[in-house]
């Protein structure tokens, strides 16, 4: 079929390390015998990594989608609530400086519209083998500014990275009003911190992933570009000013968050 022969043609196929967008691609593209790693700077992967760092693991879950009362009840988890919500009783939103400074707890269901919702759409529950790998798809990586060298490691370390085993690497970016994707410099950033890593330990980059390298080695000054950027602005705008400077703190966590089952746990 055409289509087909178009999704094909879209598949960055010769190189180890491949860059594309939001929920679509996350669902056309990937193989299910590399890994999917989700970006969303500002703030899933960011919140996940601050969480799984203080060793809570997380379930991803879409925002606004009805079930996630009973998915933390099923887990044992604690709910996370949006971020105005935030109080004594309710200390777990998806603010990374909430995160830092909440009570730990073991299990923490993390809603958001984008990054959240495209890593629990791909992850259908699969548990890692011994390999590190998903057996029926993908393995699932919660990517960010702060881990990038860890995730690097990670994925490198167990044969990610190749035309064989893909490394995808997809940028949630965020949402028009009226629903549409609207791509996200800081989350461009993320991507191409990782891509620049992957290719320093001798993966080969698509054009694609290459553009997102070059993105992110131009960026002379990191805090200013995510601080200043469009989701920057709107975070500040909400009065989240710190969280922008969380984000972009490069390699602050020396861990990997992946996907085992429905949670993303330190790696």
């Amino acid at each position: 079929m055409v289509e087909d022969a178009l999704v094909e043609a879209f598949r960055q196929a010769g190189a180890g390390v491949r860059f594309d967008w939001g929920a679509v691609g996350a669902a056309t593209l990937p193989d299910p015998a590399g890994a999917l790693v989700v970006i969303d700077v500002l703030s899933f992967t960011t919140a996940v990594s601050v969480a799984t760092g203080r060793g809570i693991a997380v379930a991803p879950f879409p925002l606004g989608a009805p079930g996630a009362v009973d998915l933390a009840e099923r887990l044992g988890a604690a709910l996370a609530v949006p971020r105005r919500e935030r109080s004594p009783a309710h200390p777990w939103t998806l603010s990374p400086r909430a995160l830092l400074d909440a009570p730990s707890t073991d299990r923490l269901v993390l809603p958001s519209p984008n990054g959240s919702a495209i890593a629990a759409a791909v992850a259908t529950g699969q548990a890692l083998d011994g390999s590190g790998a998903h057996p029926d798809g993908p393995a699932v990586v919660a990517g960010c500014l702060r881990n990038v060298a860890a995730t690097a490691r990670w994925l490198v370390a167990r044969g990610y990275g190749t035309d064989e085993r893909p490394a995808w690497l997809i940028a949630a970016g965020e949402r028009w009003p009226e629903g549409s994707l609207r791509p996200a410099l800081e989350d461009q950033l993320g991507a191409g911190a990782l891509a620049d890593a992957l290719e320093r330990s001798g993966c080969a980059l698509s054009p694609e992933a290459r553009a997102a390298a070059q993105t992110f080695t131009g960026t002379r000054d990191l805090l200013a570009a995510i601080t200043r950027c469009a989701s920057g602005r709107e975070l500040l705008a909400m009065g989240f000013p710190e969280e922008p400077e969380i984000a972009a703190a490069l390699d602050a966590d020396d861990h990997a968050s992946v996907m085992d089952g429905e949670m993303f746990v330190r790696m």
